[in-house]
């Protein structure tokens, strides 16, 4: 029976809304990890954690499930700028007064550039797509990445944390699977359209 959606599929609301969903659900888990980092120093606010976190956040996860929507829909359409979505996350903290100046004299706010950053090395990495050999480097990279972020978390939470005790090996496994499923959200605009009459897996 035909449904009105190119192979059968969901409405692209369905895929923005889930994707938004998701981006909101990963950011939440972030700030988690933030507040694991900082300890009793951490704070809330709805211009910082709402505005500059859960938001883009949830506008990342938005503008990759409108990509996943589009691949689904046969030959791309202009569709693969959109493997730019994770600079939301990037954008939107330095969009906070102040935060320019701040960067640029004390280099706070270019963990939020990193991330966004390396989601889009990560996600050419595992595309799938593209050369084998600049995807290769790319993987290296995020590999690295993420080690370097999970190696990072006795050095940067207070108290220090060790990577020997569970709630050291717990923060080092969050911040490192945080940015693997970023990575793979990433991938989605890198990938091969799927070809009309095919259903998509």
């Amino acid at each position: 029976m035909a449904t009105g959606h190119p192979h059968g599929g969901s409405s692209p609301w369905t895929w923005v809304a889930g994707g938004a969903v998701c981006g909101l659900a990963w950011s939440a888990a972030l700030r988690g990890y933030m507040v694991e980092l900082v300890g009793d120093g951490s704070t809330f606010s709805w211009g910082g954690t709402f505005g500059a976190l859960l938001l883009p956040g949830a506008v990342t996860g938005g503008l990759l499930g409108w990509a996943e929507h589009l691949r689904r829909s046969g030959p791309p359409r202009r569709w693969r700028w959109l493997a730019l979505a994770p600079l939301a996350l990037a954008v939107a903290p330095m969009l906070m007064p102040g935060a320019v100046t701040t960067l640029v004299t004390t280099g706070m706010g270019s963990a939020a550039i990193a991330v966004a950053l390396m989601g889009i090395v990560g996600g050419y990495a595992l595309s799938g797509r593209g050369r084998r050999w600049p995807r290769v480097v790319c993987g290296v990279v995020g590999v690295g990445f993420a080690a370097a972020l999970a190696a990072a978390v006795p050095g940067m939470t207070d108290p220090p944390l060790s990577l020997t005790e569970p709630r050291g090996a717990w923060a080092a496994l969050l911040a490192a699977s945080l940015y693997a499923v970023l990575a793979l959200g990433c991938s989605i605009p890198h990938r091969h359209a799927v070809p009309a009459g095919v259903e998509p897996r």
